[in-house]
């Protein structure tokens, strides 16, 4: 659950991944700007395919995650919540081990849309290894300014 106010605090950031996907993944936020977000993961067997390279749903998974948190930065989370509406993904180059950084980007940011570009590299020889990118809705919470009685 988002707290009342979202902050570009990276112990509370990080502390959102907490119980979900991102934290069996070994998702942590490192750094967070006016409009980008990084995060890194590490490639074991958490994140690994049958032939022992990063799977392309956890590459996905990263670049989902940096995005929906740099989205939320963006909004006021008492009255607005952003959620997935498609993501896609270019899986460039295999890795086997150590950690990928993920690197979102907002392209736009609308009051009803975002997208975001997150470019995922090998932390150790910075090579490219997925192109991601995410488009969000972003909605009104229950009880906001468009449903008052809610």
């Amino acid at each position: 659950m988002y707290p009342e106010h979202l902050s570009a605090d990276l112990a509370q950031l990080n502390a959102l991944c907490r119980n979900t996907l991102g934290e069996q993944l070994g998702i942590e936020i490192t750094a967070v700007g006016e409009r980008s977000l990084t995060g890194r993961m590490p490639v074991d067997r958490r994140t690994h395919q049958p032939m022992g390279l990063l799977h392309g749903g956890a590459s996905v998974a990263l670049a989902e995650t940096l995005g929906s948190i740099g989205a939320q930065l963006q909004v006021d989370v008492r009255k607005k919540a952003c959620v997935g509406l498609e993501i896609n993904a270019n899986h460039l180059k295999g890795v086997h081990s150590g950690y990928v950084v993920g690197h979102a980007t907002a392209l736009h940011v609308g009051r009803s849309t975002q997208v975001w570009e997150i470019r995922i590299t090998h932390e150790e020889t910075g090579v490219l290894v997925c192109v991601s990118r995410i488009t969000m809705a972003v909605i009104d919470l229950p009880g906001g300014p468009q449903n008052p009685a809610a």
